[in-house]
């Protein structure tokens, strides 16, 4: 298991994180919409993502120097874009008399495994790619957010590490203090997810934190063919009917 850093993040990284981000929109007329994660609270695995036609791409942000503290570690950028079947990306930044800016030319990026320049531009296909499990659960965690929010809900964090539960924290009521949930994905035909089989252990491990715990489910189905794959950047049809409660305060 790699490490999850939930410390909040120093003034230094967030000016880079900022300065990546908007060095990245700048290839973009309209800006870029897809993004994955452009939020910088933890946890970090990555600390930008973002999906170009039917690929996608993690970023962390290092300091050439060595000086700005970063959090999260390169184990967890690896295992993200693995689980994705993306692409993990590197974005050296250097401190300038203009403020943080990337220290390699074109997008900035390199590859963590190999080191060599990342065009995303380049690397869109018209292949179709399936959607792994990893985001698909992303997809899933994204539903409930918004349900959530909808409901008039502060979402705390969230997260779709499948290793990592629970994957979101929330506050409905402020004198009830925060609630959680355990998110999970299914894909046609099946309708409902299963629930993770060690689910009272994790009531156990945040009980300190809270006891409002909810599972929730989310069942996709394709678009254009209910019996069919799940494509990346293609519609699909959600299924979701709410949380189910789990745990009530004492």
């Amino acid at each position: 298991m790699h490490e999850i850093t939930m410390a909040e993040p120093s003034r230094d990284f967030l000016a880079m994180w900022q300065a990546a981000g908007n060095h990245i929109q700048s290839f973009f007329q309209d800006g870029l919409e897809s993004w994955l994660k452009v939020d910088p609270r933890p946890p970090f695995l990555e600390h930008l993502s973002f999906r170009l036609g039917n690929q996608v791409f993690f970023i962390r942000v290092e300091d050439v120097e060595e000086r700005a503290e970063v959090p999260g570690n390169r184990e967890g950028l690896l295992s993200v874009a693995e689980g994705w079947n993306g692409y993990p990306c590197l974005m050296p930044m250097r401190r300038t008399l203009r403020g943080w800016e990337p220290d390699r030319p074109g997008w900035g990026m390199i590859d963590l495994r190999d080191g060599k320049r990342i065009n995303p531009s380049m690397l869109v296909t018209d292949d179709p790619v399936a959607m792994t499990d990893w985001e698909l659960l992303d997809f899933a965690v994204q539903v409930v957010r918004n349900d959530l929010k909808q409901r008039g809900c502060e979402i705390m964090s969230s997260h779709s590490n499948p290793q990592v539960d629970p994957n979101i924290w929330f506050v409905a009521d402020m004198a009830k203090g925060p609630e959680w949930v355990v998110v999970r994905a299914a894909r046609f035909p099946e309708r409902q997810a299963e629930p993770p089989a060690n689910l009272k252990a994790i009531e156990r491990n945040v009980a300190h934190m809270s006891r409002r715990g909810h599972f929730a489910s989310v069942s996709f189905a394709s678009a254009d063919d209910p019996e069919g794959p799940l494509w990346r950047g293609h519609g699909a049809e959600v299924f979701f009917e709410g949380l189910e409660p789990l745990t009530q305060a004492a």
